[in-house]
């Protein structure tokens, strides 16, 4: 709660600053203007708690807007409820429409979900039109004015949206803090990588979108306090889903600060263009909107707010002088913790069967690209999975971490069937993934990227920090554990997948080329990690073509060729195979193949 209260603390100031502001401004339209950007940046950020987290970009937000708008129209003219009542009623509105469009329309990806949520809303415009709510003017109450939210001093309007911009901005900031918000950024970076950390990522969504519409559904109905008319199409209106992305994008999406730039800075501009020159240009707003689009993608794609943050920090990086090289003699060792575990390996073939493949077979159309593959995983053995290019390799890892279904087969984990679980469920059960190409969150630190990992396995906060720094200084990340994803080299972008698969506590870990794109001295550093998870009792399947380091690592060897089983045996045994060799391994093992 300390952490929270101190992020609040510039957004205090400017509310302070700004609630100054409205108590000298008499004039009422610029009153009114005021009011109008805290509503649009309050809007902005619902929109933002969707969108701007999880990637998922909406154009139909105006719906919980307009339904919050309704709320309170209807409330006060058939039932004489106050606002004070309507207000949170319609946040309700808006939680549950948004879990009753999200659960079909999160099955859809990019623009087609895009599109799928723009109906929405021009499908309630047209219902409202056509149940006769063309325009509904809030009733006058006079004798009770505080009651039913109408105030004679504009000032109170502004005054009341800012309270209610404010504890937007907190539920944020409290999301942004929370696994809630980590996971939401997981899944924008790499939704597939969430997915194998162990995130669930439809019901993350779901509740993303719930939250979202609450909040769009509160401030719908706010808005119509102020205005004291709502017709279809100034709530429903593409306008309306339009405002808040453009404030967004503008400021800068998955920020707090992005809506509030992008609302101080459109909305005043909007609006007062909107007053004068309206007559002989109609549709003048829209124009700004649409010219603010342009600005942003040309001159900062990503929103002022990141523009403004990344060259602050490029600059602070500058200044700060550059650490002396180490001697040029001197090789690069990577600072392991002492082993957990003796340095001997318990031996493999004691262990008990982890998992058990019968039968599997996966065809996409006419390719069959894993044909009738059956294998067995000790507990504490290292099983490499050879073959060449197109042997079905990753398809297979797709199938035993649940990110492809099998055709015919099964996957038995602790003797219960997988076959048909996600893959945060299979991480669930104790499977861990690192992928073929990489998949880090790149705006993340590496210690960040490392904790989603743990919250498949830890309690709360504390402990997801916990495995997340014991995960980090097993794999020899430590010293770089607070530099973002994006600056590190493939080396240290390899043990930091690593390490959040080894975050989630995993009973099996499967390694997808895990020394791809390394230099020899690089690849033997990753090696020796692997090795050292080994004989901490790690079980591990791994995939990889540099045959030199994968004759000393692993115990057995599985090839593949043409997605079928070509070999299964121990490394010296399978070295010599003719025809693993014809396959795969080539002219440089024939000698050995003879000896």
């Amino acid at each position: 709660m300390p952490m929270l209260l101190r992020s609040l603390a510039p957004t205090l100031i400017a509310a302070l600053i700004y609630a100054c502001l409205a108590l000298f401004v008499t004039n009422s339209y610029y009153q009114l203007t005021l009011t109008l950007v805290l509503v649009w940046a309050s809007f902005g950020l619902s929109w933002n708690l969707l969108s701007g987290y999880t990637g998922l970009i909406s154009f139909g937000h105006a719906a919980f807007f307009g339904l919050g708008a309704y709320t309170t129209a209807l409330g006060q003219i058939y039932f004489d409820i106050t606002p004070w009542l309507l207000i949170p009623a319609a946040a309700v509105i808006g939680g549950v429409a948004g879990l009753l469009v999200g659960f079909p329309t999160f099955r859809l990806r990019g623009h087609y979900f895009a599109l799928a949520m723009l109906a929405y809303p021009l499908a309630l415009l047209y219902v409202f039109e056509w149940l006769g709510y063309q325009e509904l003017t809030l009733p006058i109450k006079r004798d009770n004015p505080f009651a039913y939210m109408q105030f004679s001093d504009p000032r109170v309007y502004t005054l009341v949206a800012l309270v209610m911009l404010l504890m937007i901005v907190a539920i944020t900031r409290a999301v942004e803090r929370s696994r809630f918000g980590m996971a939401l950024v997981a899944i924008k970076q790499n939704e597939a990588a969430a997915e194998a950390a162990g995130i669930d990522t439809l019901t993350w969504k779901l509740r993303s979108i719930a939250l979202s519409g609450a909040i769009a559904g509160a401030v719908g109905a706010f808005y119509a306090v102020v205005l004291l008319v709502v017709t279809p199409q100034s709530v429903f209106g593409m306008l309306v889903s339009a405002q808040a992305l453009t404030v967004s994008m503008f400021g800068g999406v998955g920020s707090v600060w992005g809506p509030l730039i992008g609302a101080a800075v459109l909305i005043p501009v909007a609006e007062i263009l909107n007053a004068e020159l309206s007559a002989r240009l109609p549709g003048i707003q829209g124009v700004i909107f649409g010219v603010a689009i342009i600005i942003v993608i040309l001159v900062a794609p990503e929103g002022v707010f990141w523009k403004v943050r990344d060259r602050w920090i490029k600059r602070r990086a500058a200044a700060v002088p550059a650490p002396v090289a180490e001697p040029a003699s001197a090789p690069h060792v990577i600072p392991f913790v002492a082993p957990a575990k003796p340095a001997t390996r318990p031996d493999w073939r004691d262990g008990k069967i982890l998992l058990s493949v019968r039968g599997l077979s996966k065809s996409f159309g006419g390719l069959k690209a894993v044909q009738d593959v059956g294998f067995e995983i000790r507990e504490g053995m290292i099983l490499g999975i050879i073959g060449p290019n197109g042997a079905g390799k990753t398809t297979l890892f797709n199938l035993l971490n649940g990110f492809s279904l099998p055709n015919a087969g099964g996957i038995w984990l602790d003797g219960v069937n997988m076959v048909g679980r996600k893959p945060h469920e299979l991480c669930q059960a104790g499977v861990g993934r690192t992928f073929q190409v990489m998949r880090p969150f790149a705006r993340m630190s590496v210690r960040d990227n490392v904790r989603v990992g743990a919250y498949v396995r830890a309690a709360n906060e504390e402990e997801a920090r916990t495995f997340a720094d014991d995960a980090v200084a097993r794999v020899g990340l430590t010293a770089v554990a607070g530099k973002v994803a994006a600056e590190l080299t493939t080396k240290e972008l390899r043990l930091m997948e690593l390490a959040r698969a080894l975050a989630g506590k995993p009973r099996l870990l499967l390694l997808d080329e895990t020394l791809a794109g390394l230099g020899h001295g690089e690849a033997e550093e990753v090696v020796v990690v692997v090795q050292r998870l080994a004989r901490e009792g790690v079980t591990i399947a791994i995939i990889e073509h540099t045959m030199q380091s994968m004759v000393r690592l692993v115990d057995r060897f599985l090839v593949l060729d043409h997605g079928a089983v070509l070999a299964d045996g121990d490394p010296a045994s399978v070295t010599r195979n003719p025809r693993v060799i014809e396959a795969y391994l080539g002219k440089k093992w024939v000698n050995r193949a003879q000896a």
